[in-house]
This record gives structure tokens, sequence and C-alpha cells, in this order.
């Protein structure tokens, strides 16, 4: 990798870092969704009477948690196609 121009070094850099970051950026969301899902179960289970406000306290705290992975998506794609490095430092 020492003889790459540093340009095709830059990309290959960023394409790694993108693939790694998408894949740490999609796992937490997930499992704190799952975590999520399970305490309102457990709210449900417990409290039946409450059980709407729960479910609507859910509802908007996953749509909370999934905005984070479409972000670091987002964030990811644009290092791939839009690569702001390149024109930084070449």
């Amino acid at each position: 990798m020492s003889n790459l121009d540093p340009n095709t070094l830059i990309t290959v850099i960023t394409i790694l870092v993108a693939g790694i970051g998408i894949v740490i950026g999609c796992i937490v969301p997930a499992l704190m969704e799952g975590r999520a899902a399970a305490k309102a179960i457990d709210g449900i289970a417990r409290q039946p009477d409450a059980a709407n406000q729960i479910r609507t306290t859910l509802i908007i705290a996953m749509a909370l948690l999934e905005t984070t992975a479409i972000y670091v998506l987002l964030v990811m794609l644009v290092l791939i196609f839009a690569n702001p490095l390149l024109d930084r430092f070449f």
C-alpha cells in the first residue's frame, strides 16, 4: 500500500472507514431498539392499564433511534460518493 498514489490511498481509507462506521452505526441503534422494546414489553406486562402510553412512548423512541442509523448512513454515503477529503487535499 505504500506505493499507491495519495488520491487512491485516501479513497481506500475512506471506503474502509465508511464500512466500519456503517457497521457500528447500525449495530448500536439496533441493540438499543431491542432493549427499548424489551423494557416496553416488561412495562406493559407489569402495568397493562398503561399499555397505550407505553406504546406511544416506545414508537417515538424507536423513531428517534432509527434516525441515528439513517444519519450514519447519510454521512457514510457522502464520504464514499462525494468525498470532501479529495478536494481538500488534492
